[in-house]
């Protein structure tokens, strides 16, 4: 049964791969496509939910930010009624490469699919949404400072 995460560790690394290679060309790096994707679907996320959305740290998360930010893909706009609070948002050189991350997106997940049925896509879909809700109570709890018991 260890053969299981490892089999979806696998699969994550190499399209993290995949993508950092293929975006590099417009100075998108480590994971960064993954958050400049989340802001353009969620527009005026704030960092901590979309740190969340990505199951990373808030530091994780900041520093990625910080870096779309100053490459011009984001901007950070103040929240109308608590100033303190940062929304984020994709500016014209973020919605311009939109198009191109979605493509890639869909194109990895036809072939990571090819030859299974609808059914087999949506069962597939459905045990790893279960997986990743079992997942999501550990992270959640070590996540607030605590251990797990092995």
């Amino acid at each position: 049964m260890n053969d299981i995460l490892r089999e979806i560790g696998m699969i994550a690394r190499a399209l993290d791969s995949i993508s950092n290679i293929e975006f590099k060309d417009l100075d998108l790096t480590r994971g960064q496509y993954l958050y400049l994707v989340r802001i353009y679907e969620n527009p005026g996320i704030i960092q901590e939910k979309l740190a969340e959305m990505i199951k990373v740290d808030r530091t994780t998360a900041a520093r990625a930010i910080k870096k779309l930010e100053m490459q011009g893909f984001i901007q950070k706009q103040p929240d109308e009624q608590n100033k303190k609070i940062k929304k984020l948002f994709p500016t014209e050189k973020g919605k311009k490469v939109y198009p191109l991350l979605r493509r890639e997106g869909e194109h990895s997940m036809e072939v990571a699919l090819s030859g299974f049925t609808p059914e087999e896509k949506e069962t597939i879909f459905k045990l790893v949404h279960r997986v990743r809700k079992n997942i999501e109570r550990d992270w959640e709890y070590v996540k607030k400072g605590n251990k797990r018991d092995y």
